[in-house]
């Protein structure tokens, strides 16, 4: 398992081992050891799945602290583009954003720490995105950020005018308007 940091503190990349033969593939797609030895002590209590159609964007979804979630996200079915915010104050990277290609055909996965808005787009004609998630969910706590924030310019890679967007998270705020309660280091 190969862990990349990105230019975004403690957004990583996750690049499991992938051992292929005429049979198929067989890959370890979380490892508690390995994921100790590079200083992740998380303890994952939840998981997660979605089916979509292309064009889909879901997100950009956080909880508040204390009930904010490290997430382990990936694609077994598909292609999506994820996207994470960075939300907490303090970071030098405090409303920036990062995104990548996650696919069944890459396996990447992406581990999004607490503190920060996470979405993506559906890029293939279905996805199934599945994530561990290291605290339980919390309607109470559920936030939001307006996925076409013109602040954040996110390039989604589908034409925002024909996206398919849930009516609660048309009604997102805008970064500057939303509510967030995270400390950079903390």
């Amino acid at each position: 398992m190969e862990i990349i940091k990105t230019e975004i503190p403690d957004l990583l990349i996750i690049q499991p081992k992938v051992f292929e033969d005429e049979r198929g593939y067989f890959l370890e797609s979380y490892n508690q050891r390995e994921f100790l030895k590079h200083g992740l002590d998380l303890n994952f209590v939840q998981d997660n799945e979605s089916k979509s159609g292309y064009g889909v964007i879901r997100g950009l979804h956080y909880q508040l602290a204390p009930y904010s979630q490290t997430k382990l996200v990936r694609v077994i079915e598909g292609k999506v583009f994820d996207v994470a915010v960075d939300l907490r104050e303090g970071s030098p990277t405090y409303g920036k954003w990062r995104g990548i290609e996650l696919s069944a055909e890459n396996k990447i996965q992406f581990l999004i720490p607490r503190g920060f808005a996470h979405g993506f787009s559906v890029l293939s004609e279905t996805a199934t995105f599945v994530y561990k998630c290291d605290n339980l969910y919390h309607p109470e706590a559920e936030r939001g950020l307006n996925f076409n924030d013109p602040e954040l310019n996110i390039d989604w890679r589908i034409d925002p005018k024909s996206a398919i967007i849930s009516p609660k998270d048309k009604v997102l705020p805008n970064f500057k308007d939303v509510e967030k309660n995270f400390k950079f280091g903390k």
